[in-house]
């Protein structure tokens, strides 16, 4: 559907993040227990993982700050602003927390050791169920609002914005991350012909090294657990 036919958001694109930063997060915990003590450059390349999807995440929440929110504040504040402060809160204590695992993660990448592991797993294995009720809450209440009342050359502007944001370098990895969910539809029209082909390609070298495999457990594949995050059986 155009812009023409219809004027306001489609927010198919943001369920396809939501449903990558589910699936990346979730199989951390399980990268980190598998490091073996002593193993530097392993640890080093979770290490550069978990900063690639903190800074993606930092930029996702950044764009909803700047746009969705004022935006929904504006044209629809009854329905939106009771929400809009219970997630303001979430990205608050979200922020607090991937502090507290990079520092955490900075010690373990450091000393490769089993003391600084362990602790570091159990806050991801404590971050991610947190993680998961924050976007379920966005998009069975934010996401709703979004396509009544935010437009989509607007929407469009936000991701555009937000893609900018991103090192070029780690542009067709984190595409790929993307398209691995939710196929060529889920990158903006503007960015499919550039990046279809080579995004796929480099996310699955990418996935290869860092999981052992160009196809790792999709979203629909990761079981939430507490404490704990595995794989459903095949």
């Amino acid at each position: 559907m155009t812009d023409s036919e219809n004027p306001y958001a489609d927010t198919r694109h943001m369920h396809t993040v939501h449903a990558t930063f589910r699936r990346e997060f979730a199989l951390l915990p399980g990268l980190v227990r598998a490091v073996t003590p002593g193993d530097h450059e392993r640890a080093h390349v979770i290490a550069e993982h978990v900063r690639l999807l903190s800074l993606s995440l930092h930029e996702h929440h950044s764009g909803e700050d700047a746009v969705l929110y004022p935006k929904l504040a504006m044209r629809a504040p009854k329905e939106s602003d009771p929400v809009i402060q219970f997630v303001d809160s979430q990205h608050a204590n979200i922020n607090a927390l991937i502090t507290d695992i990079e520092t955490r993660l900075s010690t373990w990448e450091s000393s490769a050791g089993a003391d600084d592991r362990d602790p570091l797993a159990v806050a991801f294995e404590s971050f991610v169920p947190f993680l998961y009720e924050h976007l379920d809450l966005e998009e069975k209440l934010i996401l709703p609002l979004v396509e009544r009342y935010v437009f989509a050359s607007e929407y469009r502007k936000m991701v555009e914005d937000g893609a900018a944001t991103i090192p070029r370098e780690v542009g067709p990895v984190l595409a790929g991350m993307i398209m691995y969910e939710g196929g060529t539809e889920a990158l903006p029209a503007e960015m499919r012909t550039v990046l279809a082909e080579i995004a796929p390609r480099a996310y699955a070298a990418y996935a290869e090294k860092l999981h052992g495999t160009p196809t790792p457990p999709r979203s629909s594949d990761v079981v939430l657990g507490i404490p704990a995050i595995s794989f459903r059986a095949a």
